[in-house]
Parts: C-alpha cells; structure tokens; sequence
C-alpha cells in the first residue's frame, strides 16, 4: 500500500500509487465508468478512495482491468471475465511460489 503523505516524485514508479481517477481510467482503458464499477462490484479490483470519496486506481489495477475487458471483448460476461482474471492471478503467484521454492531447495543441495 502506498504511504498516504509520500512526496509525489516518490510515487511516480509505483505501480499500487492511485493516480487515476474514474474518469482518466476510463479514458485509459478505453472504457465506460461503468465498466469500471462492475468489476469493482465484482471485487476483482477494489479503487482506493480520496478524501472526498472519489475513486481511484493505480496503473496495476489498469492492466487487471484491461485483461477483464479484453475477455468481455471476445465475448465473456463481466462475471466470468472477473472470476478468469482472478484466477489467472492466483496461477502465476503459485508458479512464482513454486519456481522460488526450487529455486531454495536447489541451492540448499549445494550446500550438503
């Protein structure tokens, strides 16, 4: 989670900081703010909000929500679309935990 009171140079590679609003997301995406609701409601992102309750999304909850609208594109209900997405992400973070446990338990061989 980014540091609410970070300068603003400090965020500028951050990819969790929420610089997009609704509507420069949309724009972004290629989208409607409704677009953007429904995979909120779906909770496959989840926008942090301003002071004043506005949304806002970092640039790693933009690239979740092209590939949800990518595969609502070709066809699959917003529902589906969120649920697939999720998954995908659940697979490559055991895939990563998995690569990097072999990789631990290789280097540990060469240490007997």
């Amino acid at each position: 989670m980014p540091a609410e009171n970070a300068p603003a140079a400090d965020n500028l590679d951050d990819d969790d900081y929420p610089a997009y609003t609704m509507g420069r997301a949309a724009d972004v995406l290629g989208t409607t703010s409704a677009f953007l609701r429904a995979i909120g409601e779906a909770e496959l992102i989840t926008p942090l909000r301003s002071e004043g309750g506005h949304r806002r999304y970092s640039r790693r909850q933009l690239r979740i929500a092209a590939r949800a609208r990518e595969l609502v594109d070709q066809g699959t209900p917003i529902e589906a679309a969120c649920r697939i997405v999720s998954l995908e992400d659940q697979l490559d973070d055991a895939l990563r935990m998995n690569r990097d446990m072999r990789r631990r338990l290789g280097e540990g061989d060469t240490d007997t």
